[in-house]
């Protein structure tokens, strides 16, 4: 299928936390935006539509909670932010834009990558993930020690997980797991190794892409190309090494140098078929003077310029 130009960046804003055990990520998409992340854009010649913050949504009414629902945290205020995050996304698209998505907690990527998959099965696409993160994200209700959503969206997003998140797309799997790469990992729980090496999914820790170098890692995780390949990449700060990011809720010391994430990013700018973005996980409240957010503001502008100027390829 023929590559397709959008008409600028859709930016949203999912001020939420609720996913999270440690609060503060509901105040991250205002923060980012006074640190510059619009005029940055904006400036680099990228056309910008701010869609603004999603209202906090209302209480969900199921008909009957899925046993599995049980052990997740504030289940309804997660299904709730995720259904708003779906349609909002899918509105954007319908518009002709690329969803920007920033968080909030990286549970809200349910949502967001749900509605993308959803916009690339009705457009002939097939889907590539790209999940930028220090942990898997891989857990399930009964392997999560501490319940938190946020600690799941990416096994849902693989059809593991509460149907009504993991189906959110309207089918078993948002996204085929051996379409999906993990990188920057270097903290897995023993339940989610076990449901990685099941489900297929891509791994490539801190260990093996220092062994590997940064150019060699994305080559392996994007793989081929072409113009039927939409790519998303879901962008957790807690990615970055604590030191040049200590703005995040649960960070891990070992990360990617300054250097190696730029090199992740332009590599990434470089394939030519990012197409969707969600940008979480930052906590101004551990960030006083705010370094976390003017780096995740410089590392987003580096993952686009290699887009068409006269819209943004897909």
């Amino acid at each position: 299928m023929n590559a397709c130009d959008f008409r600028g960046i859709g930016l949203l804003g999912a001020p939420t936390g609720v996913g999270a055990g440690v609060k503060g990520t509901r105040h991250g998409p205002q923060a980012l935006r006074a640190n510059g992340l619009l005029e940055r854009l904006r400036g680099a010649g990228w056309p910008v539509t701010d869609w603004g913050d999603l209202p906090k949504p209302g209480k969900i009414s199921l008909s009957q909670d899925e046993p599995s629902t049980f052990a997740v945290k504030d289940w309804q205020q997660v299904l709730g932010w995720n259904l708003a995050v779906f349609n909002a996304v899918s509105q954007v698209l319908q518009h002709g834009q690329m969803p920007l998505l920033i968080g909030g907690d990286h549970s809200v990527a349910i949502g967001s990558v749900s509605a993308v998959a959803a916009h690339c099965r009705a457009t002939g696409k097939r889907l590539k993930l790209v999940w930028l993160d220090a942990h898997a994200d891989f857990n399930m209700p009964h392997t999560s020690p501490s319940g938190n959503a946020h600690g799941m969206p990416l096994a849902c997003l693989c059809g593991l997980g509460p149907p009504a998140l993991a189906q959110m797309a309207g089918f078993p799997q948002a996204v085929a797991p051996a379409d999906v790469s993990l990188i920057g990992v270097r903290s897995i729980d023993a339940g989610e190794q076990r449901l990685l090496q099941q489900a297929g999914v891509h791994v490539f820790s801190m260990a093996q892409i220092r062994q590997l170098g940064m150019h060699e890692t994305l080559r392996l995780a994007l793989g081929d190309h072409g113009p039927d390949v939409h790519l998303h990449v879901s962008f957790d700060l807690d990615f970055l090494d604590p030191v040049l990011a200590p703005g995040v809720g649960t960070p891990v010391d070992g990360g990617p140098t300054r250097e190696e994430a730029f090199q992740c990013v332009r590599h990434m700018a470089a394939f030519g078929q990012a197409g969707s973005i969600d940008l979480v996980e930052y906590n101004p409240a551990k960030d006083p003077g705010g370094m976390t957010a003017r780096l995740a503001v410089e590392l987003l502008q580096s993952l686009l310029p290699a887009l068409s100027a006269g819209g943004i390829r897909v």
